[in-house]
């Protein structure tokens, strides 16, 4: 019987999304791998459920989303790209804490840390100007619902890792000790901000 590593097992009480169940399955070289959506045609060996966790009200939600740093320009765009705010401020708290000099070791820059190539591609000519990056970003994000048919796990995981490294893997988390840490402080985020229980459905 395979076992899980206490971190890992931590990332994936945290990661889970889908029916409150993070579903667990192994790949050809016998890895574990992981998603919050159960994928017909593969074998999965366990069921991890999130516990329950406080939920915010939905009259205190608002009021926590519009106090967040720079809530107008996130505001616009989310509804420009069709997106939920709480989740952009969840990527700009865990991308850069909110810093718009942020920059990484890989040369991401900005509040959404965009890499160069993404940033033109996005037709941002400023990653440090904040409503130019978070506009950027979105348009990234957004593409990268659409991409992966809006599994916000998924999605998120490709933003960090890049979506051909989650394509790759046939549509799950890929294994690289950020990514593992990334996606659950995202969605953390996101949780908290959305007023959602940890065992609501994203």
């Amino acid at each position: 019987m395979k076992t899980l590593t206490t971190g890992m097992l931590g990332c994936l009480l945290l990661a889970g999304v889908a029916q409150a169940d993070v579903f667990v399955s192994t790949d050809a070289n016998g890895n574990f791998v992981l998603s919050n959506v159960h994928r017909p045609g593969r074998h999965y060996e366990r069921v991890i459920h999130e516990p329950a966790a406080a939920v915010v009200s939905l009259d205190q939600q608002p009021q926590m989303i519009a106090a967040q740093p720079y809530a107008e320009l996130v505001s616009a765009a989310a509804t420009a790209n069709q997106l939920p705010a709480a989740l952009l401020h969840a990527v700009i708290k865990t991308e850069s804490a909110y810093n718009p000099s942020a920059v990484s070791a890989k040369g991401a820059g900005g509040l959404m840390q965009l890499m160069p190539d993404t940033a033109r591609e996005m037709g941002v000519t400023d990653v440090y100007d904040p409503k130019a990056n978070i506009q950027g970003g979105a348009r990234y994000l957004k593409r990268l619902m659409t991409l992966f048919d809006n599994d916000i796990a998924l999605a998120v995981a490709a933003y960090n890792a890049g979506p051909q490294a989650v394509l790759s893997r046939g549509g799950v988390i890929p294994p690289f000790a950020e990514t593992q840490r990334y996606v659950p402080s995202v969605l953390r985020q996101y949780r908290r901000l959305q007023g959602l229980s940890a065992d609501a459905p994203l």
